[in-house]
Formats: C-alpha cells, sequence, structure tokens
C-alpha cells in the first residue's frame, strides 16, 4: 500500500503494480484448481501481459486526452481536421510530472500578469485623478480671471492688466504640463532619438548653473562643485537631453531647497566604464515613505508646498526616463532636515 501511496506514480508502474496483483491472485488460484506446476506460472505470465498492455493503454490514452484538454486551455491551441497531425506533432508528449510542472508554471505566470494588471489599473486610476486635478487648478484659475474681466473689471486699469497677466501665467502652465506630457509620451515610446556625443560634464553643469543663475539668486542660494570632483570627466550620452536632467534636478534643488542655501554637484569615476553624477542640496528633506515613489509622474512629496511653488509634477518623471532611456539609473537619497541628493550614472566616454 506503501507504494500506490508513493507521490508522482507513472502509469508504466502502475500499470505494472495492477498487472502483478490481478496475475498473482489468477496464480494462486489455478494452483489450487489444478495441481500442475506448471499451469499457475503459465496463467501468471499470460494474465500479466494482457492485463499490463490493456490496462496501460488505456490509462495513457485516458490520461493523455485529460492532458490535451489542459494543453488546449493553457497554450490556447485549436486543432484542425487533421487530428492525427495535431495529436502526434502540436501537443507536446510529456510525462504527469512535467505537465504538472507546466500547469504551476502557466498558473504563476497568469498570478504575475494579475498582479500586473492590478497594479497597472490601479497606477491608471492615480495618473488620471493627479491629471485631473493638474490641469483643473489652473484652468480655473484662468476661467476665473477671464469671468471676472468680463463682468466689468476689463474697463477698470487698477486690475485688468494684473488680471490678464495671471490668466497669462495659467495658461503657460498648462502649456507647459502639456509639453511635458507629450515629452514623457515620446520618450516612452522612443521616438525621441538618442545623439551620442561625447563630452565633459562638469562644463554642462556649469552652463546649467549660469542658466539657473537669476533663480538662485532669488534665493540666495549658491550652486556649487563638490570638492575633489572638479577634474574634467569626459562622458558620452545626448548631451542635451542630460542637460535637461540637470536642469530639472538643480530647479527642483533650488525649489525646495532653504533660502541662502547651497545647491552641490559631484562628478565620480564609478570604474572604467561608468561615471556618477550627483546633485544635492541642504534643504529640509523628503520622508522616507516617499521615496520609492518620487519618480512617479505628478507624485509629490508635500502637494500644498509643491503646488505653491509650481511647476508641473512631472520633471523627475522625465529624468528617469531619460537617464533610463540612455540604459543607466537613477536614484534618490534623503533624510528629513538634511537634505536630499539625486544621482544617476552615464557611461564614460572611451579616450
Amino acid at each position: 500500500m506503501s507504494v500506490l501511496n508513493t507521490k508522482n506514480l507513472s502509469p508504466q508502474r502502475l500499470s505494472f503494480i495492477t498487472a502483478l496483483i490481478i496475475a498473482s491472485a489468477n496464480a494462486i488460484l489455478s494452483l489450487f484448481l489444478h495441481q500442475v506446476w506448471y499451469t499457475p506460472l503459465l496463467v501468471f505470465g499470460v494474465t500479466f501481459i494482457i492485463i499490463y498492455w490493456l490496462y496501460y493503454y488505456t490509462l495513457q490514452r485516458f490520461i493523455y486526452r485529460k492532458i490535451k484538454i489542459i494543453y488546449k486551455f493553457i497554450y490556447q491551441t485549436k486543432a484542425t481536421k487533421k487530428e492525427e497531425f495535431f495529436y502526434e506533432k502540436i501537443l507536446p508528449q510529456k510525462s504527469l510530472e512535467e505537465v504538472s510542472e507546466d500547469v504551476q508554471k502557466w498558473a504563476m505566470q497568469r498570478k504575475d500578469e494579475i498582479e500586473m494588471l492590478q497594479a497597472n489599473e490601479q497606477f491608471r486610476k492615480e495618473f488620471l485623478m493627479n491629471l485631473a486635478h493638474e490641469l483643473r487648478t489652473p484652468i480655473f484659475s484662468v476661467q476665473g480671471y477671464v469671468d471676472t474681466l468680463l463682468g466689468g473689471a476689463l474697463e477698470d486699469e487698477t486690475v485688468n492688466k494684473k488680471f490678464l497677466t495671471n490668466a497669462s501665467k495659467g495658461i503657460d502652465r498648462l502649456v507647459r504640463l502639456v509639453d511635458d506630457l507629450d515629452e514623457i509620451s515620446k520618450l516612452e515610446s522612443g521616438k525621441i532619438p538618442l545623439i551620442q556625443e561625447s563630452f565633459i560634464i562638469q562644463d554642462l553643469i556649469k552652463d546649467v548653473y549660469e542658466e539657473l543663475s537669476m533663480k538662485a539668486k532669488e534665493r540666495d542660494a549658491q550652486m556649487i562643485f563638490k570638492k575633489g570632483t572638479e577634474r574634467p570627466i569626459i562622458v558620452n550620452a545626448d548631451k542635451q537631453k542630460i542637460k535637461q536632467v540637470l536642469v530639472n534636478l538643480v530647479e527642483n534643488a533650488l525649489k525646495y531647497g532653504n533660502d541662502r542655501g547651497s545647491v552641490v554637484a559631484g562628478c565620480y569615476e564609478m570604474d572604467d566604464r561608468h561615471v556618477y553624477i550627483e546633485i544635492s542640496d541642504d534643504g529640509p528633506g523628503i520622508a522616507e515613505e516617499h521615496l520609492l515613489r518620487i519618480f512617479e509622474r505628478f507624485y509629490r512629496a508635500d502637494r500644498s508646498r509643491s503646488r505653491a511653488i509650481g511647476g508641473t509634477g512631472l520633471g523627475l518623471a522625465i529624468v528617469k526616463h531619460i537617464v533610463e532611456a540612455h540604459g543607466q539609473t537613477v536614484n534618490v537619497r534623503s533624510k528629513l532636515g538634511v537634505g536630499s541628493s539625486f544621482g544617476f550614472t552615464l557611461d564614460k566616454a572611451s579616450v
């Protein structure tokens, strides 16, 4: 009985055990009926062969039909009129153990697919909700100013220009939002080709510092290089795209950093092939629970402060897409009350 209770018993072995039991019983019975010594042996041999092959053939046919149904379901195959060709050539001839493994693998794949679909659905809902909120704010703002002007304020010279200016700012924000969404869509679809070239990364950071110098002056902030990382390092990447990454990171550091604070850039040679660029600030920092989602579209660690400062909420998402389009990685380190550091890798140019 312990043999029959064994897991994963093959059809061959099951047929053998069944035939052995029946043949032995017949042989013992024939021994009582006929006292001739060779009669039980003959009965045993004939019975064993007949039972084994009959039972094995029936069992195989029955099991294989069940397996065929399983494989049709798993692989979504459909037989043609030439059923025999389908039976012999298309469906795999596998043991029960192999079929069990395939079914388990299929079940795990479906489970992973369902979990991914659920996660994507949740992401889609959050994205649409955030997008609606981001669009609603400037639209309502513009609508309010326009309605006020049409209601009579247009003739009031003390407010009409101010209201028109504010309405224009709201429209500019909408344009930036649409442009950023278009940029992300193109990056995701691969429609924006990367133009690889070699350049000194420190020179590009200096250009970004110069471009954002007025914003730094407004916050009385300084933009510097970390000591020991000033030595020129040549990287190979799309210069304009990496400039966009640096502009977003430095601009964020200025926006969310402290007044009279510092924005520090560091460039490090990781090995013979990679360079690590990091932009740090000494601002309030980001809570740990937000770090895993900080690169998601429209995700804001501090929603009220972020919207008061401005921006589309897509800057870091664009950074992530550009860096990953280069086949590189981007990360963030932050601690409340200390500051934040955003870093990414690039390929080092071969000299």
